[in-house]
């Protein structure tokens, strides 16, 4: 394999969270008094963290969520995850390939350790990375697009960027990646193929199990 760490996204990529956690935060902020669709929110949030929320809520409406926003937000949705949360279809057979090549790999996420940690654990995924091998944008100062989060998952996993491949399947991921100077697999279960080019995705796959093959 030409890549010395393999960095995964989690929602979307590993866990099947997309569908749950946007439909959950389009109902909480059209309650909220700031009308958003199941569209919209897969179009202004996928991939961002929740600090994104705040910032384009309040650069659309001039007004700030409720301070308790964070924590409801998250209570909603770990609860949701707890339900019905499902790992990727085929996620487990990559990791499974890659760590019987022994290739490094590890996770890098704009969600929260404790969101992290609650989808992995539902989904049986947890044991796979361990405690040494998740990132979050809680780690850094700037979530993507900026990209902090890949820069800190390689130099914390002892690879230079170069050498990382990024699985992402959100155009702000993409741009966090090319802006790390790794390579990015974009992976297109939710989101156009067309936008992830746009972003910069080195190669599209539509299946997982697609994957092991385009990293060779």
């Amino acid at each position: 394999m030409r890549y010395d760490l393999i960095i995964f996204d989690n929602d979307g990529v590993l866990v099947d969270s997309e569908p749950i956690s946007n439909q959950i935060l389009a109902d909480y902020l059209t309650e909220l008094g700031h009308p958003t669709t199941y569209e919209e929110s897969l179009r202004d949030f996928m991939g961002g963290s929740v600090q994104r929320i705040h910032d384009v809520v309040r650069e659309k409406s001039g007004r700030a969520l409720p301070v308790d926003f964070d924590a409801s937000f998250h209570t909603r949705v770990f609860d949701e995850f707890r339900r019905r949360l499902q790992p990727v279809p085929g996620v487990e057979t990559v990791l499974e390939k890659l760590a019987a090549g022994g290739v490094p790999h590890c996770v890098g996420s704009s969600g929260s350790h404790e969101r992290i940690r609650v989808a992995l654990m539902k989904t049986g995924l947890f044991e796979r990375f361990g405690e040494g091998r998740i990132f979050s944008s809680q780690d850094v100062g700037r979530g993507k697009p900026a990209p902090d989060l890949f820069l800190h998952a390689a130099k914390e996993m002892g690879v230079e960027p170069g050498r990382c491949a990024v699985v992402e399947d959100s155009p702000l991921g993409v741009q966090a990646a090319v802006a790390a100077g790794m390579d990015v697999y974009g992976f297109t279960a939710m989101t156009p193929a067309a936008k992830l080019a746009e972003a910069g995705a080195t190669e599209l796959f539509t299946d997982m199990a697609e994957l092991p093959q385009l990293l060779q």
